[in-house]
C-alpha cells in the first residue's frame, strides 16, 4: 500500500512538471539546457527516493519537486500563479518596478491636457462614447430611483456607473441597500472643520481662465464651492490650496497624488474634528465636447463622482495601494449621485470606475469630483457650484 502511495505521488508530481512546462512553453519562455537538466535530476532523485530509498545516496540536497517547479515557475514568469487541486500559491505582484508603473498609471486618472487646455490624450474608445453620450441633451424626466430598482445589479451599473477598461466590478461591489443605507452625516457638535477641500491638480483652467489668475481656475472654484458652504450651510470647510501637479516651474502629474498624500495626511492629523475630504479637478474632454446642461434657466457645467477602487485587471488587487474605505467611498458618490437626480436631473454623469486609489483611503467619507472640463466656462462650473453645496448639504450636513 505504501509503494502504491508513493507511485501515486510520483505520478501527480510528474503531472505538476508537465504543467510547469507547459506553462512555461505556453509563456513563450525557452527552458534552457541547464534548467531541463535540473528538472531531470530532481525527478531522478524523487524516483529514487521512492523505489530504492536504500540506495539513495544520503549526501544529495533533498528538494520536493512540487515547490522546485513552483519557485522556477513563479522566477520566470511573476505575474503568474498556478493551482494545484485546491491549493493556490499566488506571487507577489508588485514588486518595486511594478510600483513605480502603479504610480505611473494612476497618474493617468484623466484626459491630459496641456498648458493652453489642448487634449493631447484620449480616453478608451468605448469611454469616448460615453463621454458624448453624456454631453447630448438629455431627457430630464427622474430615472426609477426606488431602492428595489437600485438592487437590480445590471440596472445601477448600466443607469449610474461608467467603468474604465482597467478595472471590473461585480454586484458585490455595488450593493445598492447597503450603500444607500450608511449613515455619511457629519458630527456638528464637534468643534473644528468638518471638510477638508483640496486639489491634487491645482493648475487645471477652463476656456475663458486668465492665465495667472488662480480665481479662474479650478483653485478658484474651490474657493467659491468653501465659502458657500462655510456660510451658507454652516458646514466648517478648510480649503487647501496646495500645488502638487507642478514641478521645476512646470506642469508634472506623474507624482501628483504621491505629493500631495503626505500634506493631506498632516492636516488631518492637526484637525481631528474632519470627517470628510473632497479632491475638486475639471475633466479633460475633446475640444467639441460641452458638458453642460441647464439648471433654473442657467447653464451649469456636468459634474462627475470618481471612485478609485485599488484593483486592476492585470494586477489584481494593489496591496501596495490599499483603501480600506471602498464601500465608505462607493456609498458617498452613490448617494451624492441619486441626491443629485432627485433635485437637478442630468447635473451630474456616471460615477466613473478606475483602478487605482487617488488617495481616498484617508478618510472613509472621500469624494473625488471633476468639475466639468477645460471646454466650460467658468460661469458654468462657479454655476453648478451652488447646486454640488446644496446636494452636499443635503447628504452629509
Amino acid at each position: 500500500m505504501r509503494v502504491r502511495k508513493n507511485v501515486i505521488k510520483v505520478f501527480l508530481q510528474g503531472v505538476i512538471l508537465c504543467m510547469g512546462g507547459y506553462v512555461l512553453y505556453n509563456g513563450g519562455i525557452r527552458i534552457a539546457d541547464d534548467l531541463k537538466e535540473e528538472m531531470n535530476t530532481v525527478l531522478q532523485r524523487e524516483a529514487e527516493n521512492t523505489f530504492m530509498s536504500n540506495l539513495a545516496y544520503v549526501n544529495k540536497e533533498k528538494k520536493n519537486l512540487q515547490e522546485w517547479v513552483t519557485n522556477r515557475a513563479m522566477e520566470m514568469l511573476p505575474l503568474g500563479s498556478y493551482i494545484n487541486g485546491k491549493a493556490t500559491c499566488e506571487a507577489e505582484v508588485e514588486d518595486e518596478m511594478t510600483y513605480e508603473m502603479i504610480l505611473a498609471k494612476q497618474a493617468e486618472d484623466e484626459n491630459e491636457v496641456d498648458e493652453n487646455g489642448k487634449l493631447v490624450k484620449k480616453e478608451d474608445e468605448h469611454i469616448q462614447e460615453q463621454v458624448k453620450k453624456e454631453a447630448q441633451p438629455i431627457n430630464k424626466s427622474k430615472m426609477d430611483l426606488s431602492v428595489d430598482k437600485l438592487k437590480d445589479f445590471e440596472y445601477l451599473r448600466s443607469h449610474f456607473y461608467t467603468v474604465d477598461s482597467s478595472t471590473f466590478v461585480n454586484a458585490e461591489d455595488l450593493q445598492a441597500e447597503q450603500l444607500l443605507s450608511k449613515n455619511l452625516k457629519l458630527n456638528k457638535n464637534k468643534k473644528g472643520p468638518k471638510i477638508l477641500l483640496y486639489h491634487t491638480h491645482s493648475q487645471e483652467a477652463f476656456a475663458d481662465s486668465i492665465p495667472g489668475d488662480a480665481n479662474t481656475t479650478v483653485v478658484g472654484v474651490g474657493r467659491y464651492l468653501a465659502k458657500l458652504l462655510n456660510e451658507k450651510y454652516g458646514i466648517e470647510t478648510l480649503h487647501h490650496e496646495g500645488i502638487y501637479d507642478m514641478k521645476d516651474g512646470k506642469i508634472d502629474r506623474t507624482r501628483a497624488y504621491e505629493r500631495a498624500k503626505g500634506n493631506i495626511q498632516k492636516i488631518l492629523n492637526d484637525n481631528p474634528s474632519i470627517e470628510m475630504v473632497i479632491d475638486l479637478h475639471r475633466d479633460g474632454v475633446g475640444e467639441n465636447t460641452r458638458l453642460v446642461t441647464e439648471v433654473n434657466g442657467k447653464p451649469a457645467a456636468k459634474l462627475m463622482f470618481f471612485n478609485g477602487m485599488s484593483r486592476t485587471r492585470t494586477n489584481g488587487k494593489l496591496t501596495v495601494l490599499q483603501n480600506p474605505y471602498i464601500q465608505d467611498n462607493l456609498a458617498l458618490s452613490l448617494q451624492m449621485k441619486i441626491e443629485a437626480e432627485k433635485r437637478y436631473p442630468g447635473l451630474t454623469r456616471n460615477i466613473y470606475l478606475k483602478g487605482y486609489r487617488y488617495n481616498m483611503h484617508m478618510k472613509p467619507k472621500t469624494l473625488l469630483i471633476e468639475g466639468g472640463a477645460q471646454t466650460n466656462t467658468v460661469a458654468e462650473i462657479m454655476n453648478s457650484m451652488n447646486y454640488l453645496a446644496e446636494i452636499l448639504n443635503a447628504v452629509v450636513g
